[in-house]
């Protein structure tokens, strides 16, 4: 049964409008185990597929066509304030390397993501498994995040290295 609340909360969800109704998005978003601030604003048009644990604190916004996938043993931890722009990747699952078995691609694993408050990630970035994004940087469109970035710096990039200091 809970299976079938899940497939139907996911469902509505999808259906509403792209960028109104916020705090009903987020009631069905916390009805199938997430835990997303009602004053978050999410796009209806975001997908999240995998982590087992997925927040969204408070004042944030995540924008048209977001997906948030990766392994079910993984979590994606996002603060207050933080701004994500459209076509934004936050990928949490990945693979051990195995030259030895048929497949290169190894047995898969999950590595939480981790993005501090009042952080900015420009269109179209993507976020590889394991980092942490520290708070008030941003991160420019377009940019390839492969390692964990500090507080307060703008990171451009593939992969994204450290432009300038914002503060």
């Amino acid at each position: 049964m809970k299976k079938y609340i899940r497939l139907l909360a996911l469902l509505l969800f999808k259906l509403l409008p792209k960028s109104k109704f916020y705090k009903f998005k987020n009631k069905l978003l916390n009805l199938v185990g997430m835990k997303i601030s009602l004053s978050a604003r999410i796009f209806s048009t975001v997908q999240i597929f995998g982590p087992n644990i997925v927040e969204i604190g408070d004042d944030t916004f995540i924008g048209h066509e977001v997906l948030i996938t990766g392994s079910k043993d993984s979590q994606v931890i996002i603060g207050n304030y933080v701004d994500i722009a459209p076509k934004v990747i936050i990928n949490t699952g990945t693979h051990h390397i195995d030259t030895e078995g048929l497949h290169v691609a190894g047995k898969g694993i999950g590595k939480d993501i981790i993005i501090k408050n009042g952080s900015w990630i420009g269109m179209g970035s993507i976020l590889l498994p394991g980092i942490t994004i520290g708070q008030k940087s941003i991160i420019a469109a377009g940019s390839i995040v492969t390692k964990d970035v500090e507080d307060n710096v703008l990171v451009a990039g593939n992969p994204a290295v450290v432009k300038r200091r914002l503060k």
